[in-house]
């Protein structure tokens, strides 16, 4: 596993020398890591934001405590849902420990990537799909706890990413066009 911030510090890091981070990122990786996670933590970094990212997670881990204390010791946490991320117990897990942390005076925002919020707030689509697969292995109070969370979560103000593919007759042509739309509740 290797836990990575703009400074490039390691896991072992943040066992023994506890730090203040600027903003924590939570997210799903294999959504947007490498598209819009990456240019979002790399604009943050070179803005000189302490950022912390976690990279190289091994799945089937349990999250760690070492992860739960880097996300209490961040003044922001950014959530950028899309639409895969519940089916992540790691990305739940992290929501509902940001969501704890937001109730001891955390800034936390929120980020709706290619997926409306009342999907996320309502756990409809591939959200609420995802929370009834867990629901049907785990049978425990954690969904419970899960969807609680994405629900306060997705009523924080925070912004709306949708792409969308525009057809210009001009040119008999597609081209990509990309806007946000700031969501307040």
């Amino acid at each position: 596993m290797a836990l990575v911030t703009c400074k490039g510090a390691s896991s072992s890091s943040f066992t023994h020398q506890p730090k203040k981070f600027d903003v924590f990122l939570s997210f799903k990786g294999e959504d947007t890591r490498l598209g819009f996670v990456g240019h979002l933590y790399n604009a943050l970094c070179q803005r000189g934001i302490n950022t912390f990212i976690d990279n190289n997670l091994q799945r089937g881990e349990e999250i760690s405590v070492g992860l739960l204390k880097v996300i209490e010791s961040s003044r922001i946490s950014i959530i950028v849902f899309s639409k895969n991320y519940a089916s992540s117990k790691w990305c739940l897990d992290k929501l509902a420990k940001i969501v704890e942390c937001k109730k001891k005076d955390q800034l936390v925002l929120s980020i709706f990537y290619n997926i409306d919020p009342s999907e996320v707030r309502y756990q409809k689509g591939k959200i609420g799909e995802a929370l009834s697969k867990h629901e049907e292995k785990l049978k425990d109070y954690k969904v419970q706890s899960w969807r609680e969370a994405l629900f306060e979560a997705a009523n924080i103000y925070g912004w709306h990413y949708q792409r969308r593919y525009v057809f210009n007759d001009n040119y008999n042509t597609f081209y990509e066009f990309h806007w946000f739309v700031i969501v307040g509740f």
